[in-house]
């Protein structure tokens, strides 16, 4: 039978309202009161009007958000991180459209062999933040949780589903630029943090470098925590010392913002006596004076490259694992 929305409120017992609050992801019922109603969708296979009217092809119904702590970016305050921020809103956005529900749910790291609950609908799947997973962790998951795409991290040796952006092509196109400007004695500031982003953000930069016979000197490496502002703990003295780089490029913006509060700080112009150059461009980079050279990530697509993969895992019985790097752009602003 066609079951309608005021059918799903009297099986649930809830208002009507409830049951559009809740299928559209907003605030104003409780959880209990949201899994009851989801619960009475995945029984009787509910199909929102808009939905219904775009054919016979299924949309999702649930798409679950796990996000995995650990000791690296993705901690207790993740949301707080612009990159992040928008990526969920991304892809909190684009599931309303579709008549879908997101649910955030975290787990620590060391507790991935034992499953979070998550809807487990035949409509239902779950979008991992796999910033700072591991190979093994990114394996611990696959064990665990069906239908999964993870975003924010890529292993070209593993058979699954990832999306993220092309680290290694838009830190190649940041070393290029940086070399078009005339630059040549160039410096180089690394997360502490392994995480795999950096490491091909650092291989693409490496290998632009090279081509034009240049390297980054020992002395001009520098490490620094990748999502810390305050420019405390940054020694820019050491930096500025004898020999210093003409520019430097950062392997996040965070550290980039950093870098460029330390040289305000100590009265060091921004980019006569040393240009700056970041990866991300979140929004604050806009708000410095001068604005950060950076690399756009385009959250936007990622979250739509996501859910169209997650649904054909869904929705097609034989679909077959896709891995989707999302292209960069080089933003020019007036630090470099």
């Amino acid at each position: 039978m066609t079951i309608k929305m005021e059918d799903i409120a009297r099986l649930a017992n809830v208002s009507r309202s409830a049951v559009s609050l809740a299928l559209n992801g907003k605030e104003g019922v409780s959880e209990e009161t949201r899994n009851r109603i989801f619960k009475v969708i995945d029984k009787y296979n509910y199909q929102p009007l808009r939905k219904r009217n775009q054919g016979n092809q299924h949309k999702l119904a649930t798409v679950n958000f796990l996000a995995v702590k650990s000791a690296g970016l993705v901690n207790s305050n993740f949301r707080t991180l612009p990159f992040f921020d928008s990526l969920i809103s991304a892809l909190s956005e684009h599931i309303t459209e579709f008549g879908g529900n997101l649910q955030i749910q975290t787990v620590e790291s060391d507790k991935l062999a034992y499953p979070v609950s998550l809807s487990q609908s035949h409509l239902s799947g779950t979008i991992v933040l796999g910033t700072d997973l591991s190979e093994q962790q990114v394996q611990t998951i696959l064990a665990n949780y069906e239908n999964v795409v993870f975003i924010d991290t890529y292993y070209p040796n593993i058979t699954a589903d990832f999306v993220t952006m092309d680290n290694y092509q838009g830190a190649y196109a940041a070393g290029e630029h940086i070399i078009k400007q005339g630059y040549q004695n160039i410096g180089y500031v690394a997360s502490n943090k392994l995480i795999s982003n950096f490491n091909y953000r650092r291989k693409g930069f490496d290998d632009a470098l090279r081509k034009h016979g240049l390297e980054v000197n020992n002395g001009h490496f520098y490490t620094s925590e990748p999502t810390e502002l305050r420019p405390e703990g940054l020694d820019i003295d050491k930096i500025m010392a004898r020999d210093a780089p003409d520019v430097i490029f950062c392997e996040d913006d965070y550290i980039a913002i950093r870098l460029l509060k330390s040289c305000l700080k100590a009265k060091i112009k921004v980019p006569e006596e040393l240009a700056i150059m970041g990866f991300d461009d979140i929004y604050e980079a806009q708000l410095l004076s001068p604005e950060l050279s950076t690399v756009h990530v385009d959250t936007n697509q990622i979250a739509i490259q996501a859910l169209s993969q997650l649904q054909g895992q869904v929705c097609n019985t034989t679909w077959s694992p896709q891995k989707t790097l999302i292209a960069t752009q080089v933003v020019e602003r007036a630090s470099l």
